[in-house]
């Protein structure tokens, strides 16, 4: 079976579809992935070829007045203006994206079938090549349920507008990508039908099937998704061999177990602010600690002799080293946080993130979520050391080993195979 993966975003959007890559060569399917430029090559050894594409909006990570938007949730008279800036920016990034798109569908690919992130149009791109589409959810936000309200809707509801509600996320994604119907008509020249935006609907207008990789284990109790939606796992890329550099190695090995605290590129529009919070707070609780740099600039000054700074490190290879994980709340991280078995501290800023920081507190395996645009550093010192101490670090571990028995991709592959 020939296969090609279409993603778009930053690491942790690539890296799923990596994992899933490697699955898929191992049980013998040849692979194509497009992926962003920045970060297509953690995919090249599971791929006959990784077609890069533009970095589109991640070249945005830097935008301060972007994130001071999202910050003020687009509110009052200066988040309104950020927020249509955002939103220029956003389309005009993600217009090079769709180009690149557009000329690998003019590509001799000879796919057998499309496995797309559910936000990348790839249900369009299959539809030209004449092949089944298959979606990819790497949040649960984009497929409705009557279990849960969509975790990006803002308001409480009542259970039964819970279906609904999802409809806002599919609104609020279409506003920052641009018009689908310009991509399918200039870009690959498709005609109008109906359903043709729904990438959880095949052409004929039936359900297509979806594959949503995180684990059951993390969604509110009793979670029902309708027929061909399956959610076997978080998507994880095999352990491979990495050797630390000698200092992280002699601080690891130098005394207990240190927290972890990283939050990629989700420091906010005030990166040196958040740096003397993540000091003031490790100051305060004294533990040992490592301090992930990151793409947002976190510099922490004045850490003492107990903390180490690391520009990056293989979170499969580091979390089951360290005590606790602070974080940002994405997928991803919160994926190998699990699977390490480790208490978690949530300090979410957009999208899925507050969602995840409020299922790990119901979980008990994290101490209530500390928002970063609210964050302090006495807030952030005391949820520290809550991780640490109490029920959260036994019941981590009962979790983690319930996450690491799912084998998410190895069901996937099995699911895909039975398509063709």
């Amino acid at each position: 079976m020939k296969v090609l993966l279409l993603t778009h975003g930053s690491r942790g959007d690539v890296q799923p579809f990596a994992a899933l890559a490697a699955a898929l060569t191992g049980a013998g399917h040849e692979v194509v992935l497009a992926a962003p430029a920045s970060s297509a090559a953690v995919a090249e050894p599971f791929c006959a070829r990784v077609f890069p594409l533009d970095d589109g909006t991640n070249k945005l990570v830097a935008d301060r007045a972007a994130w001071e938007a999202v910050e003020r949730n687009f509110r009052g008279l200066r988040g309104k203006r950020l927020g249509l800036r955002l939103l220029r920016r956003n389309r005009a990034a993600m217009t090079r994206v769709f180009g690149d798109l557009a000329a690998l569908a003019r590509e001799p690919l000879d796919a057998d079938l499309v496995v797309h992130q559910v936000n990348v149009p790839g249900h369009a791109i299959a539809e030209v090549l004449g092949v089944p589409a298959v979606p990819v959810c790497l949040q649960p936000f984009w497929v409705p349920t009557p279990s849960f309200p969509d975790p990006l809707f803002p308001y409480r509801l009542p259970a039964a507008l819970n279906r609904a509600s999802y409809a806002s996320t599919r609104t609020f994604v279409r506003a920052l990508t641009g018009n689908p119907g310009r991509f399918r008509r200039a870009g690959l020249g498709l005609p109008r039908r109906r359903h043709a935006h729904d990438p959880l609907r095949r052409p004929d207008g039936t359900p297509a099937p979806v594959l949503q990789a995180f684990s059951r284990h993390v969604l509110p109790p009793r979670a029902w998704y309708p027929e061909p939606v399956h959610t076997p796992g978080f998507f994880f890329l095999p352990p491979a061999p990495w050797t630390p550099p000698a200092d992280l190695a002699a601080f690891l090995a130098a005394g207990e177990p240190p927290v972890y605290l990283g939050f990629g590129s989700m420091v906010g529009s005030e990166p040196a602010r958040t740096g003397h919070l993540v000091a003031a707070a490790l100051r305060e609780t004294g533990v040992r600690a490592i301090v992930a740099v990151g793409r947002g600039g976190i510099r922490p000054e004045g850490l003492g002799g107990n903390v180490f700074c690391l520009p990056e490190a293989p979170h499969d290879w580091l979390f089951p080293r360290t005590a606790a994980v602070v974080h940002h709340g994405g997928a991803g991280t919160t994926a190998a946080a699990l699977a390490a078995g480790r208490p978690q501290v949530v300090c979410p800023f957009m999208f899925d993130q507050p969602f995840f920081g409020r299922r790990l507190f119901a979980l008990g395996v994290a101490p209530p979520p500390q928002p970063l645009r609210e964050l302090t550093a006495a807030g952030l010192a005391r949820a520290i050391t809550d991780a640490v101490t109490g029920t959260l670090p036994a019941r981590a571990q009962e979790l983690g080993e319930l996450i690491r028995a799912e084998d998410g991709v190895g069901h996937a592959v099995k699911i895909l195979e039975a398509m063709s």
